[in-house]
């Protein structure tokens, strides 16, 4: 039976771990000079109604090393749910292709094109989630604290939106505990804390008190205060979020080793300060190299490389 990733509640603890091993591997055997065809014969279709650097490089350069071939289908190339239906999409897809991966706006067209495609469908962003991009930060924090994560406190400061949510399904899987600080209304979805404590996520405090709610936090995590579709919004929440920055004084008030993350790209000057994603700090630089290994290692696994399983 065919998997799919559209949210990491889609995968259960044992398997987030195990990935993490397989991208262990893949990522020392790289830099070893190790090539791994584990794919070969094997293509991955790549939906973008979005604009995209890390997205796009690291799920082509993945197949590419991993023996296999992407094909890149921009905003104009299929104008998905416009001049096809998603379903047929779908369907028309799994005819030709072994993998989508799709960056949409809309998480219903990621559902819609998982129920529908015969083949394994991975959600490369949409408006309700982000798994790929938390996958690879609790790998960066694996390299980093060690394999049992459960003894971290993160705080995400900035907008409810998808990576919170993705934080949250995660802190269910992987056992830490995570405050998510944000101004008032802007909380993250109520359905998702709800599935995420029922999921078991150990600790999950939603709060608007940045003091309090990064107090000690071993790790910091921030992301644009506006994201893709919300231009409109942006000055408006410019002045909002503007409490919730992170910058030194928050940095200070956090653990003395705190690992400070940010999905990318920045604003900086806005939701962090370039001393901070540029100081001693970050490890942002670390996420977006570790999108490619995690990814492969995804993608092997879904489907059914045996080195991968």
């Amino acid at each position: 039976m065919k998997r799919d990733l559209l949210t990491l509640a889609d995968v259960e603890p044992a398997e987030f771990n195990h990935l993490m091993d397989v991208a262990a591997r893949l990522k020392a055997d790289l830099k070893a000079g190790r090539a791994h065809a584990w794919l070969a014969g094997k293509t991955l279709s790549m939906i973008f109604e979005k604009p995209s650097l890390r997205t796009r490089v690291t799920f082509e350069t993945g197949m590419n090393q991993l023996g296999g071939v992407a094909i890149y289908l921009g905003p104009a190339d299929i104008l998905l749910g416009q001049r096809e239906s998603v379903p047929d999409i779908g369907k028309n897809l799994s005819l030709w292709v072994d993998a989508i991966m799709a960056r949409t706006f809309a998480h219903r067209s990621v559902i819609e094109l998982a129920a529908n495609a015969s083949v394994p469908v991975i959600n490369g962003l949409s408006d309700l989630y982000h798994p790929c991009q938390v996958m690879a930060d609790c790998f960066t924090l694996r390299e980093l604290r060690g394999n049992d994560l459960s003894r971290l406190s993160v705080a995400f400061v900035g907008d409810g939106n998808n990576m919170s949510h993705s934080w949250m399904l995660a802190s269910a899987r992987l056992g830490f505990r995570l405050t998510v600080v944000c101004p008032e209304g802007y909380e993250p979805s109520p359905e998702v804390i709800a599935n995420a404590r029922a999921l078991g996520a150990p600790s999950l405090e939603i709060t608007r008190d940045l003091e309090g709610g990064t107090r000690g936090a071993d790790v910091l995590y921030t992301d644009v205060w506006a994201s893709m579709g919300q231009e409109s919004e942006a000055e408006a929440r410019r002045k909002i979020f503007a409490p919730y920055q992170i910058n030194q004084r928050v940095v200070d008030n956090a653990a003395r080793d705190v690992i400070v993350m940010h999905c990318l790209p920045a604003h900086r000057g806005e939701e962090i300060t370039g001393e901070v994603i540029d100081g001693p700090h970050s490890v942002v630089l670390q996420e977006a190299e570790n999108r490619l290994h995690v990814q492969k290692a995804l993608i092997a696994w879904l489907l059914g490389a045996p080195q991968a399983q």
